[in-house]
């Protein structure tokens, strides 16, 4: 298990969010420099005064690129302390710098929080190293002794906690932007069928009248225009939200209140369609998952449904559910029950996805039925 743990620690990659330097990092490194300046000119028990103060000063720039090479920066900071620290013991002096090289332990959180994990491995064993060669060479007691390895420690889950909030920060975001592209999918496939099977049906008509009214013909010719310019728009304005770093721009949300556009008197089929006026205001959720499954209903039946002559639609609510019913009278296609596609299927999650149920099939007395309920004091 420790092996395993140790081989995924390894091939973790680098953090993904990592900034860019932005101008508190120069303050930063500025407030650094010259507290190290006054501390090396004014505090008095300064061993090698000059070299000291010019070491601290000049480490402090390290930090800007804490997040770009986090290991770097580690090597250089503790490097550089353990070769201080081995030049007092050979010159015979108890400690060779300043209170405030301290700041090397920003280095350790950055290692952790930003660097992939072989960098994190081989950073920690250099700090491992440093510590226990300053434990050897300068040991003060236990007290400061377990003082410096909490702190060492700290600096290190620091960065091992804000690392592990931002990672699961970005899997929820991928997991929500996953679902809306799930979603948006859905939405594209049902008013793509919706718009091609009008302009299929208006062109059946128009081929029909062509030569008995062309003024019908012309009107036939008309509309399908009409369907697919606005279907060229919609598709432009989802595959802009489908796409990564694509501008979004999102048309008005439909609900049941437009199921009025679906319903014509001709051609054949006749749709009709049926919404209680007294209707409360319905959760978002509903109200546009009624119109989006009246829609490809409809569509199931416009392209289904052989020789039907009415199409109806009625929405009915009660005891804080909303009911949806389409039938036709048609003939049912033979491919239809063994084939529901990708239609029915989008309707089944969404009804499901809003604790609904929905039913779909041949109708006793001849035709399609589709019939869905849904919840609506639960999303209120």
């Amino acid at each position: 298990m420790i092996t395993n743990a140790l081989r995924s620690l390894w091939a973790e990659p680098r953090a993904a969010d990592a900034p860019e330097r932005v101008s508190r990092d120069w303050v930063l490194v500025g407030v650094l420099m010259v507290t190290a300046l006054l501390e090396g000119v004014l505090q008095d028990d300064v061993a090698w005064r000059p070299f000291a103060t010019i070491v601290a000063v000049g480490l402090a720039p390290v930090l800007l690129w804490r997040r770009t090479h986090p290991l770097a920066c580690v090597v250089v900071g503790f490097g550089t302390a353990t070769a201080l620290g081995l030049a007092s013991q050979l010159a015979g002096i108890p400690g060779v710098g300043l209170n405030t090289m301290t700041y090397v332990l920003v280095l350790v959180y950055a290692l952790v929080r930003w660097g992939s994990g072989r960098e994190i491995v081989i950073g920690l064993a250099m700090v491992a190293v440093a510590a226990i060669f300053s434990i050897a060479t300068d040991y003060t007691g236990p007290a400061e002794l377990f003082g410096g390895l909490a702190v060492l420690a700290a600096a290190a889950a620091g960065g091992a906690a804000f690392r592990y909030r931002a990672e699961s920060r970005r899997r929820a975001f991928d997991q929500v932007r996953s679902q809306e592209r799930v979603g948006l999918a859905r939405e594209l496939h049902d008013m793509v069928a919706h718009h091609v099977s009008a302009i299929a049906v208006q062109a059946q008509a128009g081929q029909a009248m062509a030569g008995q009214r062309p003024d019908a013909a012309l009107e036939a010719l008309a509309v399908i225009e009409g369907e697919a310019s606005r279907t060229l728009a919609e598709m432009r304005a989802m595959v802009r939200v489908l796409r990564d770093g694509a501008p979004a721009e999102y048309t008005p949300r439909l609900g049941v209140a437009d199921l009025a556009s679906l319903a014509r008197r001709d051609p054949v089929p006749v749709v009709d369609v049926e919404v209680p006026g007294d209707l409360d205001e319905l959760p978002l959720q509903v109200d546009a998952a009624v119109y989006r499954l009246a829609q490809e209903a409809l569509t199931n039946a416009l392209r289904h449904a052989r020789n039907a002559s009415r199409v109806e639609i009625r929405v009915v609510e009660g005891g804080g559910r909303l009911r949806l019913r389409v039938t036709d009278d048609g003939q049912i296609d033979p491919a239809r029950p063994a084939s529901h596609g990708f239609g029915l299927l989008g309707m089944t999650e969404r009804v499901q996805l809003l604790g609904g149920t929905l039913r779909a099939g041949p109708t006793p007395g001849g035709g399609w039925t589709v019939d869905a309920e849904l919840p609506t004091e639960a999303h209120r």
